[in-house]
């Protein structure tokens, strides 16, 4: 017999209201995203309004619906603060939300992927590098999603890519060699500092992000490069950003 109630750790990613005092939350879960209803938590006499925020790392406990699933207790673990209160940490975190959203189904358990975008919040509420962690992110949901770029092997031939690789191809799959960058006439052309940066985050665990001291121009260069990777995966622009890209200009 399947049991009523069931516990879960989730990251609250996106939340609307419904009727009179009802939210709709969409979670991330080891066990997959799900859609579940916050019942009275728009009430000022609800016990569960401070423990569901947007962003927030909490324990659920959960009964099963005959439509939606309904949170019945709430644990906050993580809550998230600075990143809520920081306009450009919160477009940073609607951006890697949306991502996981467009990667991930309903119910399909990806215990990795909910541990990578829990790691990212938590990086995101601290971190002094905001962009770098959502480059890390980036390339580590890509390698989760199975699409890793080739970073260290030729997308064409695979032959051990050296320093002298120039070129970026999105329709191919990563960097090219020096013999096969006219095999895409699209390919970008990519610095060696950027190059060296998408290795290196590729490779390093996010920690590694808080070491890095670089220049504007990389930043915005390697941004540029895996927007271009994200775009025809995704098929259509993300909401987020625009309002991420706006919120950085003005910083």
């Amino acid at each position: 017999m399947r049991e009523r109630i069931y516990r879960t750790e989730a990251l609250i990613l996106r939340r609307s209201d419904v009727g009179e005092a009802d939210r709709l939350l969409l979670l991330a879960t080891p066990g997959g995203k799900r859609r579940v209803v916050a019942k009275g938590v728009r009430k000022t006499s609800s016990k569960l309004a401070g423990h569901v925020e947007l962003f927030t790392r909490a324990g659920l406990l959960l009964a099963i619906g005959r439509n939606l699933d309904i949170i019945t207790q709430s644990e906050i673990r993580d809550s998230h603060a600075t990143l809520r209160a920081e306009l450009p940490r919160l477009s940073c975190a609607y951006y890697a939300a949306e991502l996981y959203d467009r990667f991930s189904a309903e119910h399909d358990e990806n215990a990795p992927l909910y541990e990578l975008l829990a790691q990212t919040f938590a990086a995101l509420d601290r971190s002094a590098n905001p962009d770098l962690v959502l480059r890390f992110y980036e390339l580590h949901l890509l390698r989760l999603a199975g699409y890793r770029p080739h970073l260290h092997h030729c997308a064409v031939c695979q032959e051990l890519l050296t320093e002298e690789a120039r070129h970026f191809s999105p329709g191919l799959g990563g960097v090219l060699c020096p013999r096969d960058q006219g095999a895409d006439r699209a390919a970008l052309v990519m610095s060696g500092p950027a190059f060296r940066l998408l290795r290196y985050l590729q490779r390093q665990p996010l920690a590694a992000v808080e070491t890095l001291h670089l220049s504007p121009a990389v930043r915005s260069e390697v941004e540029g490069l895996l927007r271009a990777y994200l775009r025809p995966l995704l098929e259509r622009d993300l909401r987020s950003v625009a309002f991420l890209e706006e919120v950085m200009r003005v910083e």
